[in-house]
């Protein structure tokens, strides 16, 4: 019996490497019974169908959203206006714009001030001894990176950390619904200020360039501008945070990976691809069907909701020899943390600097990790990871 992928206690309170090598096998294409009325989805778990949906624009869309929470309440306010949520010409002139930020060349600078951050963090991490290294450590390199890249002032980092959190994953199996839309809400209204403040002095930030560029042959109104900075604070401050706290995690609980990593037996480039693979972040993303089609054999009607679960993908047998198994050493190693096709993740390159010079930093400054409590898994159906790992990094 598949358990109900909608509910977030689910990836919390199961063994999801088994439900998914189960699926895998007998289901590949599974139906999925929509809640309180909402359509049911089809849950897509191969790593070769998700990648051949990934790069279907003609069968399938992102435009009627592409995560669950928003496909089963009957689409995006996004769509056609968000990165994410936008297909066809409008996407390739959107993403092109914004490329011109996330380059390795216009991130120089900001690569250069996460390693800064990051040996900061660890060097006070080490001589305090036992730390949160969620909360300690790793809240903080995303957040200060993206804010970085979007020129967020520094007084307001840690507010907007906090509704970015309460906006996508709760650290409670219940959490509060009305104060989720709250936080949502007051995202969009502090870039809403932080746009004015940019149409007035423009920089070279992402924020600058969608206020002065034309995207489809005119200039973007305020609204599509604050829906795709919402967009990049979310993906920009999530997944890598949340691989960096699976890391660590393994680092400790795998002392042979560890001293892999320590003794140079492992590149920090190698290690941080399998750091992705293994732990997968954003678990899974949605199409649409547009026209009749079948996957893997399965007929899928116009219309119907697919969802293609990374979380699963990247521990396929048939993609992946030992799987199960962490190895800095894998090659090749081509997972789909950062998604695959046309919207392949954005900011691919910054989650890579981030979590590279993450494993680095502890390569480099630190001896040994040693987890010192259970930690607390995140709750929710998109994101997977730990809110809370209590560790002591040794000097």
């Amino acid at each position: 019996m598949v358990p109900d992928l909608v509910d977030p206690t689910t990836y919390a309170e199961h063994d999801m490497a088994e439900i998914w090598r189960r699926l895998r096998t007998e289901e590949p294409v599974h139906r999925h019974p929509g809640p309180n009325g909402a359509p049911d989805f089809w849950v897509v778990t191969r790593y070769a169908d998700v990648a051949r949906v990934l790069r279907d624009d003609g069968a399938f869309t992102s435009e009627r959203g592409n995560v669950l929470a928003t496909m089963l309440a009957g689409g995006d306010t996004g769509a056609g206006r968000m990165l994410a949520v936008t297909d066809g010409p409008r996407h390739t002139e959107l993403r092109s714009l914004l490329l011109r930020a996330f380059s390795p060349r216009a991130l120089a600078g900001v690569a250069e001030r996460v390693r800064l951050l990051i040996d900061r963090l660890l060097d006070e991490a080490v001589e305090r001894g036992e730390c949160d290294f969620a909360r300690d450590v790793a809240s903080a390199v995303p957040l200060e990176t993206i804010c970085d890249l979007l020129d967020v002032p520094a007084s307001d980092r840690q507010r907007v950390l906090a509704l970015t959190k309460s906006a996508l994953a709760s650290d409670y199996a219940d959490p509060d619904a009305a104060e989720d839309r709250m936080a949502r809400g007051e995202i969009l209204l502090y870039f809403t200020d932080l746009l004015q403040t940019r149409r007035r002095r423009p920089g070279e930030d992402p924020i600058s360039l969608m206020a002065t560029a034309e995207v489809g042959g005119r200039r973007m109104d305020d609204e599509d501008i604050i829906l795709n900075c919402y967009s990049l604070i979310m993906g920009g401050d999530e997944t890598s945070r949340l691989a960096m706290i699976g890391a660590v995690r393994e680092l400790a609980a795998e002392p042979e990976q560890w001293r892999a990593l320590k003794d140079g037996e492992v590149s920090v480039e190698s290690a941080g691809e399998e750091v992705l693979r293994w732990t997968t972040p954003t678990m899974h993303f949605g199409r649409s069907a547009l026209a009749d089609t079948e996957i893997a054999g399965q007929a899928v009607r116009a219309g119907e909701l697919v969802t293609l679960w990374f979380s699963s993908a990247d521990r396929d047998e048939t993609a992946f020899p030992e799987p199960d198994r962490f190895l800095l050493g894998r090659s090749p190693n081509k997972h789909l943390a950062l998604g695959y096709g046309r919207h392949f993740c954005l900011g691919a390159h910054l989650g890579r600097v981030e979590i590279n010079a993450m494993l680095a930093g502890l390569r480099d400054r630190v001896s040994g990790i040693e987890q010192t409590g259970p930690g607390r898994p995140i709750y929710s159906n998109f994101l997977s990871g730990m809110s809370s790992l209590p560790v002591i990094l040794k000097g």
